[in-house]
């Protein structure tokens, strides 16, 4: 290479560095497309659309949940847990601010509406004072390690009436003599049973597994019981007498095939349904666990008849399982012919569900 290429190289070199230093500081524009520009100038009504649309669809869901298929139970495990879905408001209010979406924060309306619509009555102490009798329902759970402190924690609750339900043959003894001192006078009819301050008379098991056509239906009861997890008695009190029902409903069950077993329960309900439309006394209080919530349309036979003590009286919602963390209200006390003044939980026991308590009046 010659001197000549050499220093020719060495202007190129310098003057590649001066135009470098000349535009040293400065940026290149950008130039994005056009539908990018439009969607960085899409203003509050256009932004939040997908959020929009999952607050409809929130909303929509609470307000036509009777209108949900319970193939497969699906609707009976959604009115099950339908107090829940209000925690989806606060989710996608945070959404909404963070993208600053009006339209999704319109949209939300309609969701904050219909929880409110559904639960709005349950916020807050609906409670007064009086009751002329207490009456506890509790689900003791067969697997009761400790019944002996269960019933003695029932007896000291102060109810005149009280119900137990899944009592296991192995402990049944044990809570005939626990409860003997304070209730004088009970019946226990398979899995179920009562204990009363006052008499019982026409004292009679309820055959809920009977296979019962629609409410109202004409057809005969089956002669043979098969079934003993419901009793009806009636309470003699000194404002007179009062029916009183215990019961225990089939199970629900997630299933092998994804679904959600119902069918024992509603057919329990059903035939339920049925005797409490036969009962002739003006005053009915219904006991115990029906593995489903009010708001459960498998139970609408039962509580079209019959109100909830808790509703009417209660504080909150007042979730009775699972013990550890309530998320349902499966076990009931409710009425007909009665008012209610205050329904309560009482504290955990060795079962998995917590007692639930009434004052009623009448």
């Amino acid at each position: 290479m010659t001197r000549v290429d050499v220093a020719e190289k060495v202007r190129d070199v310098r003057a590649q560095g001066d135009r470098a230093a000349d535009t040293r500081g400065t940026r290149r524009p950008r130039v994005s497309h056009p539908s990018i520009r439009s969607l960085r100038r899409r203003g509050p009504w256009k932004r939040g659309l997908v959020t929009a649309a999952l607050a409809l669809a929130l909303g929509l869901l609470m307000l036509l949940h009777e209108r949900i298929t319970d193939r497969g139970g699906v609707g009976s495990l959604l009115e099950t847990f339908l107090p829940w879905f209000g925690l989806g408001v606060p989710v996608l209010l945070v959404i909404a601010l963070w993208r600053r979406s009006a339209s999704a924060a319109i949209a939300l309306l309609l969701p904050v509406t219909a929880w409110l619509s559904l639960f709005g009555g349950l916020l807050g102490d609906r409670s007064q004072p009086g009751g002329d009798l207490i009456v506890v329902s509790h689900n003791v759970a067969a697997e009761n390690a400790d019944p002996v402190g269960t019933a003695r924690a029932l007896a000291a609750s102060g109810a005149d009436v009280l119900a137990l339900e899944e009592i296991s043959e192995e402990a049944r003894g044990t809570y005939e003599k626990e409860l003997a001192k304070a209730y004088p006078h009970h019946t226990v009819q398979g899995t179920v049973g009562l204990w009363s301050r006052s008499p019982l008379s026409h004292t009679r098991p309820v055959d809920t597994e009977q296979d019962v056509g629609p409410l109202g239906d004409s057809k005969p009861p089956s002669a043979k019981l098969t079934g003993n997890r419901a009793l009806r008695t009636t309470v003699a009190t000194g404002k007179g007498p009062v029916a009183v029902y215990v019961a225990h409903l089939g199970s629900v069950r997630v299933t092998s095939d994804g679904g959600f077993g119902t069918a024992t329960r509603n057919r329990n309900a059903q035939a339920l349904a049925h005797a409490l439309a036969a009962e002739r006394n003006e005053r009915v209080v219904l006991l115990g666990d029906l593995n489903g919530t009010v708001d459960d349309r498998a139970l609408g036979g039962i509580t079209s008849q019959l109100h909830s003590a808790h509703d009417e009286a209660g504080n909150g919602f007042g979730f009775s399982w699972p013990a550890r963390f309530p998320v349902a209200r499966i076990d009931q006390i409710l009425v007909r012919g009665v008012e209610a003044k205050s329904a309560w939980q009482l504290p955990e026991t060795g079962s998995d569900h917590l007692p639930v308590a009434a004052a009623i009046s009448w």
